[in-house]
């Protein structure tokens, strides 16, 4: 009885299923993820400031999702910018209204 080894394993396959290789993963863009940001900061305390480029960042951002062909992410965060940007802006913008009618005073 004789007994021979079994033959070597295969080399690893190059971007087959659970495998790594294929293709690159999808970057968030990050003018989406500021303009977040942004917009947060814009409703929390700074409002136009933060709102506009929020609004501008956003807009930018969707635009080279779009271009970019499924090689970057972050559109919901570029929409959520440019909402929260609006957002901000209107409520400054009546804020700045009622303070220069004086329906809201600082007084106490």
């Amino acid at each position: 009885m004789s007994y021979t080894p079994p033959p070597p394993p295969p080399p690893p396959m190059q971007g087959g299923p659970g495998m790594p290789g294929g293709y690159a993963q999808p970057q968030t863009n990050q003018k989406a993820m500021w303009s977040m940001i942004l917009g947060i900061v814009g409703l929390v305390c700074c409002g136009l400031f933060a709102g506009i480029p929020a609004l501008i960042l956003g807009n930018l951002a969707k635009k080279e999702i779009n271009a970019s062909g499924g090689a970057q992410t972050g559109g919901g965060m570029a929409t959520a910018g440019v909402i929260l940007g609006i957002i901000a802006i209107v409520w400054s913008i009546i804020s700045g209204i009622l303070f220069a009618t004086g329906v809201v005073t600082f007084d106490n």
